[in-house]
Order: structure tokens, then C-alpha cells, then sequence
């Protein structure tokens, strides 16, 4: 229990009240167990190299006579272990070359089975963990949904039209704390709930969106953080399950606050809901890999006095400028998605989606209250379709991971990035049958369980769009992963922000029929993204400056065939 909760916010806060009395990590009550954390190779190779990786032509004669004296009375092979006095007299055990080393000892896991690194916690944290920024992504996403229940609401209190009124929708962005802007995201439903005005609503709307969706922009990040690439998957999975559930269960929770009360019930629900969740996050543990080796690091040099003791992310912000920072910050994100053709594609690709979504959306209201005269809070109930669509294709992606990609991973824990495309591939189908079915049988004569039926399709869709491509931009850029899913969270936004502003007018005129057909078939155009890259995306990254290449090259016939009869296709 104690290491469940203790890179807990609340437990890092006792422990800073109380100065590390509580709470202890195993070096500070065994003080003679800190040099395991030492790693001996990588040291060496910064007193002998300026790097933790060895160039290939280094001298492996050099680089044995140079390695720290290991302790005599190890009980493990790893040489990860390193004598506590050889680490405290460093320059009489070890050669620092005077031109390209620095003296420095590398704080790292102490090996595979460090029970610190994300990686190798235990399923029960995984899962509270997981759960935690389900719970999180779930109360910021709903932020906009629930709030379109109140759009009419809006127009009629404020007398503004009602594409000025869905502005309150698409205003939300985006910065990366998540405590902190969490705590500033409850606290500013407040006003956003008792505004006076519509500029006053629309200026709160924009507010707190743009500092509440961290978990939107870096929820799959902190998830991914605790699993295996094989494994990773199934965490994204999860945490789109909570993705989707905001915008399917909000109009449904705010319809009926509307229904009974006013437009500003949805701000309140959205205030008591995500102060519980704040609530719950204050025993959210950090995640990163590089944040816990740095407070790792940190104790060690308070604990021995030792400054030469730093872990590897330390020494890269130490490398970088602040030229080097606004670039990766500011920079980085727009370059990789304007020269990069696979983040270009599939960036654009998802952020269509996300505005074919937003845009569709708008139609509801059209067709259950004013053809099928639902109220408004029965309205909701026909999102219930999306959210039972990802769960229909839940057990099935599941299985289809199990079986056939994780087998293909090799000993490093590597996977040639094209194998997570083709569930992308079926999902690129479902969003036109989507749009098709739902156009096309939203009718009078037609039952109103039938476009509901056919709204599961979206989110089919959806669901293996996005967890394949933000799953096949992880291996394909790793070193880059950052920059390119912040590039992503840009385009899609923009799209969602602009897309709802003509639907009403592009539903009204065209009709429920034309209007879903015409999104149908730009969708349709994006179709071939997904096929082109399983089978020239291999091609494309090897052109790449920052793409990764080295994967274990593998026949693209054979592949091909296998996953179209994985997928039953001729």
C-alpha cells in the first residue's frame, strides 16, 4: 500500500510537510541500498564517450578496465550495481577522458524488475490508475456535450441565433497539468454557470475548456506510460472507452437538467462532477518514466551529498537551450505535420473524424425532436447507440490483438509499425455506413431504434481509427511521439471547433438525407489513407529523417494476405 500511494500529489504533499518523515522510498530508510540504482555500463560510457550509449567501434578492452568496481557482496550479475565507495572516490576508480567524457554516475532502473518503473506495477495499480484517467478524460470531455443539451436554452435567454449559441461548444483547447488546471476547471463552472451575459458565458466556455483538457491532449500518453508496447493496446482501449462515453452520455445527462431546470444545470452537473473527479486525482501517482528517475536522482544527491549523481532526462534538459525548447515546444509540431507525409494523412485523417463527429452530432436534435418529437431529455437517450458501438467492438479488437499482433513482436519489444493499421482499415468502412444508414432511415415511416442501431457504426469506427493510428505514430516516431501527437491534437481541435458552426445551416438546407450522404462521401475519400500506408508506409518512413527504420524487415506479400484473412476479405 505504501508504494500504491506514495508519488501520489497527496502523499508527495505529506511528505514535503512533513520532510520525508512519511511515506519513505527504500534508499531513505536503507541508506546502504542507493548504488543499485547506479548503472555501471552507462557511467562508463559518460566518463569515456560525453553519452550513455557506447559509439559501436569503442574499445570493449577500455570500456571493462574503465567500469566502476562492482560491490563484492552483490547478489545480483546486473550491472546495474555499483561499489558505494567507488561511487563516492569516482576519480581514483575510473578514467574520465578529459576531452569527450564527463564525470557523472547515471541514475537509472535497477533493473528489469524495478518496481518503481510504471511498466512493472502491479495490475491492481494499473487498473485504478487506468480507471483514474478514464474518470478524467470522461468529466473534461463531457464539458462540451453536456452543454449542447442548453444550446436552444442559450439562444433564447441571451436573443442570440443559434450558430452564435454553439460557439459555448466549440470554444475548448488545451495546455498540458493536469491537478492544477483540474482544480482551475471546477472552480471556474462558477461563473461560466452564473454568467450575466453572452460574452460573459462565451469568455468562461473558452476559459476553462482551454485549461481543463490536458487529459485529452496527454491521457493516452500517461496510460501508455505503464505498458508495454504489445501491451499498450489494451490500456488505449480503455481510455477510449472513457473518451467516448463524455460525448454520448453528456447530452443525455444534460437534457434532462434542462428538461426540469434551466441551460445552466448542465454548467452545475459539469461543476459537481468533475470536483469529485479533482477529488479522486489527488491520488493519481506520476506516471512519466522520466519525472520518477528525476525525483530519484534528486533524493540520491540530497541522501549522499554526491552532485555527480543524474538520471538521463536531467542531462537532455541540460543540453537543451531555450532556443532548443521554444523550437520542440512551438516549432517541432508544426513541422512534423507539414513535412512529414504519414503524420500529414493521418493527422488529417483523424481530424476529420473528429469534425464529421461534431458536425453529426448537430443533426440529433433534428431528427428525434422533430421527426420522432422526442423530448429533450429522451433526446439524449439516442446517443446511447455510439456508446453501445464501442463496446460491441471492444471484445473483438481485444481478441484480434491477442491472437495475431502481439505474437509479432520480437525480443526487443518492437513490432513493424504497418501491423497496426488493418483494424484502421475496417474502421475507415464503418464511419461511410454510418453516415449512410443514419441519413437514409431517419424517417417518419422508418422506427427511431433504426439510425440508432446505425449510430454504433461511428463509433466502431472511431474506436479502431484512433487507437491504430495514435498506436502506429507511437512506433513509427518514437523519438518524436511528442511533437507529433501535439501536431494532432492542433488539426483535430481546429476541425472540431469549426466544423459545428454551418451544420445547422447545412441540415437545414440540404435535409437530414443529403446532408449525412454529402459527409459520407468526403469520408469516403479518406478511405484509402489506411490501405495506402500498410502497404507503402514501410517505403515512406525509410525516406524519413525522423522515422524510425530499424525494424526487422518482413515479406509485405505475405503480410497483406495474412491480414485479409484475418479480416475474412478476398
Amino acid at each position: 500500500m505504501v508504494g500504491f500511494m506514495r508519488d501520489t500529489f497527496f502523499v508527495q504533499y505529506l511528505r514535503f510537510v512533513t520532510r520525508g518523515k512519511v511515506f519513505k522510498y527504500p534508499e531513505e530508510v536503507d541508506p546502504s541500498i542507493w548504488t543499485k540504482y547506479v548503472d555501471a555500463q552507462k557511467s562508463t560510457n559518460m566518463a569515456q564517450h560525453g553519452q550513455t550509449t557506447a559509439p559501436e567501434r569503442a574499445s570493449q578492452e577500455n570500456s571493462a578496465q574503465d567500469t566502476p568496481q562492482l560491490s563484492a557482496d552483490s547478489h545480483s550479475t546486473s550491472a546495474t550495481e555499483v561499489d558505494h565507495e567507488a561511487v563516492a572516490n569516482s576519480s581514483h576508480k575510473r578514467h574520465v577522458d578529459p576531452e569527450k567524457g564527463k564525470d557523472h554516475y547515471i541514475v537509472d532502473w535497477y533493473g528489469p524488475n524495478d518496481p518503481e518503473n510504471p511498466q512493472n506495477w502491479s495490475r491492481p495499480k494499473k487498473f485504478f490508475v487506468t480507471f483514474e484517467i478514464c474518470l478524467l478524460t470522461f468529466s473534461v470531455y463531457i464539458g462540451s456535450a453536456i452543454y449542447s443539451a442548453g444550446i436552444l436554452g442559450v439562444a433564447q435567454e441571451f436573443g442570440v441565433s443559434r450558430v452564435a449559441a454553439t460557439l459555448g461548444l466549440t470554444l475548448p483547447a488545451g495546455i498540458p497539468f493536469y491537478i492544477l488546471t483540474l482544480a482551475l476547471f471546477v472552480v471556474l463552472q462558477v461563473p461560466t454557470a452564473l454568467a450575466t451575459n453572452f460574452g460573459m458565458l462565451l469568455a468562461f466556455r473558452f476559459i476553462t475548456g482551454l485549461i481543463g483538457s490536458p487529459s485529452l491532449a496527454t491521457g493516452g500518453a500517461s496510460v501508455g506510460d505503464m505498458y508495454s508496447p504489445a501491451k499498450r493496446t489494451y490500456g488505449l482501449a480503455v481510455w477510449g472507452i472513457g473518451a467516448v462515453c463524455g460525448p454520448t452520455l453528456g447530452p443525455l445527462v444534460g437534457g434532462f437538467a434542462v428538461e426540469k431546470e434551466t441551460w445552466r444545470w448542465t454548467i452545475w452537473e459539469l461543476m459537481w462532477l468533475s470536483g469529485a473527479t479533482l477529488i479522486l486525482v489527488f491520488f493519481l501517482p506520476e506516471t512519466s518514466s522520466a519525472n520518477i528517475l528525476y525525483r530519484r536522482a534528486r533524493r540520491l544527491r540530497k541522501l549522499t551529498g554526491n552532485d555527480k549523481l543524474i538520471c538521463e532526462p536531467e542531462l537532455v534538459g541540460q543540453e537543451m537551450t531555450g532556443k532548443d525548447i521554444a523550437s520542440m515546444v512551438l516549432v517541432r509540431p508544426f513541422s512534423m505535420l507539414f513535412t512529414e507525409p504519414i503524420v500529414f494523412a493521418l493527422d488529417l485523417y483523424i481530424a476529420l473524424v473528429y469534425g464529421l463527429l461534431y458536425i453529426w452530432f448537430e443533426s440529433f436534435p433534428i431528427v428525434f425532436t422533430e421527426i420522432y418529437g422526442f423530448s429533450l431529455g429522451k433526446e439524449g437517450l439516442a446517443f446511447i447507440g455510439i456508446l453501445v458501438g464501442v463496446f460491441v467492438v471492444l471484445p473483438p479488437f481485444v481478441w484480434y490483438q491477442h491472437k495475431y499482433i502481439e505474437p509479432k513482436f520480437n525480443e526487443n519489444g518492437e513490432l513493424k509499425p504497418e501491423w497496426r493499421l488493418p483494424p484502421a482499415c475496417v474502421g475507415s468502412l464503418a464511419i461511410p455506413i454510418c453516415l449512410f444508414w443514419f441519413g437514409w432511415t431517419s424517417r417518419p415511416d422508418i422506427h427511431w431504434i433504426v439510425p440508432i442501431i446505425g449510430t454504433a457504426w461511428f463509433s466502431i469506427g472511431t474506436f479502431l481509427l484512433f487507437n491504430c493510428v495514435m498506436n502506429y505514430l507511437s512506433d513509427a516516431y518514437p523519438e518524436y511521439i511528442a511533437s507529433v501527437l501535439a501536431g494532432n491534437d492542433l488539426l483535430r481541435s481546429g476541425f472540431g471547433a469549426g466544423f459545428p458552426l454551418f451544420a445547422t445551416a447545412m441540415y437545414e438546407y440540404l435535409g437530414v438525407d443529403w446532408a449525412s450522404s454529402t459527409l459520407a462521401f468526403i469520408s469516403i475519400a479518406f478511405i484509402p489513407i489506411p490501405f495506402l500506408l500498410f502497404k507503402y508506409g514501410e517505403k515512406l518512413r525509410h525516406k524519413s529523417k525522423h522515422a524510425r527504420h530499424d525494424f526487422i524487415p518482413q515479406d509485405s506479400a505475405n503480410l497483406v494476405a495474412f491480414e485479409c484473412s484475418a479480416f475474412g476479405v478476398a
